[in-house]
């Protein structure tokens, strides 16, 4: 049954060393303040997943935390190169990391594969590409039926997925408006699910039918935390901070001027920060 918690509680409860963890989000609505918590908390080992690695994977390859990351591009959106984590691919730095590399449509296959309780994903793809040279677990089956020879990838199925969503209502049901992603297979192909929430109303009933609704069987934890997507966007509550993701690159840069940064604004901060972080950036959204 769905609880609601503190994110400090909701992450402790759910998240474990050595855990295959998702933290998605695309474009918007990335988990930023469930991985801080993480990355206070100290775990260790993690199998990082996540379609396009950005600022919070950098910071948790960064800070040691992962011995392997499944992905499809990595990257500082709009900006150029994720500095922390080619450290630890080229130079072992803090800690060597095992890297498995997808496309996007691989890696979406394989969680909605996950979500369905399936082993695998079959699906046109991969064709041209050279990472089936260097991936072993992309391979190729044939359909029985037409004989067509088909990309397969395992499914995913985290430990534990971490999303951040607009609102939840009392009954803890989760509202995920704007851009999607693959946030809803996500929590459906996942052991236990934590949901950060901008906030909590009483139902959803003068919404559009249309929206996206995670029930609330298919959450462990639901945490609200205004601003915890920051500096990603929330659809509908706050723009994308684009001077955020312009600074990253000459902060992750630096192994010693980012330890300084996490220390300063990670380590001793809480999620309680995170709303007065995104006040100028409300009248843009």
């Amino acid at each position: 049954m769905v609880k609601f918690l503190p994110l400090k509680q909701a992450v402790a409860e759910n998240l474990n060393s050595s855990d295959t963890a998702a933290f998605e989000g695309f474009t918007h609505l990335i988990p930023t303040a469930a991985a801080h918590e993480a990355i206070r908390q100290g775990f260790r080992d993690l199998t990082l997943v996540r379609m396009t690695p950005d600022l919070i994977y950098d910071q948790m390859i960064g800070m040691g935390m992962a011995k392997k990351i499944v992905f499809s591009y990595v990257g500082n959106p709009g900006v150029g190169l994720l500095r922390r984590a080619r450290d630890a691919i080229e130079n072992g730095f803090p800690r060597s990391i095992e890297i498995e590399e997808h496309s996007h449509a691989g890696m979406a296959n394989a969680y909605e594969a996950g979500a369905a309780g399936l082993p695998c994903a079959v699906f046109r793809g991969y064709r041209g590409a050279g990472l089936a040279a260097v991936n072993p677990n992309i391979k190729s089956v044939t359909c029985p039926f037409t004989g067509e020879v088909l990309a397969a990838v395992p499914s995913i199925r985290p430990d534990v997925t971490f999303i951040h969503a607009q609102k939840a209502d009392r009954k803890g049901n989760v509202l995920v408006e704007g851009i999607i992603g693959i946030q809803k297979e996500a929590v459906l192909a996942a052991k236990r699910a934590v949901v950060t929430v901008e906030e909590v109303v009483d139902n959803f009933d003068d919404l559009h039918p249309n929206l996206t609704v995670l029930p609330r069987w298919t959450i462990a934890a639901i945490s609200v935390v205004p601003g915890g997507s920051h500096p990603s966007y929330a659809h509908g509550y706050y723009a994308r901070d684009n001077a955020a993701y312009l600074e990253w690159d000459e902060i992750a840069a630096d192994r010693d001027k980012f330890q300084a940064w996490m220390q300063a604004n990670v380590m001793e901060k809480s999620a309680d920060d995170f709303e007065g972080r995104v006040e100028h950036l409300r009248k843009a959204a």
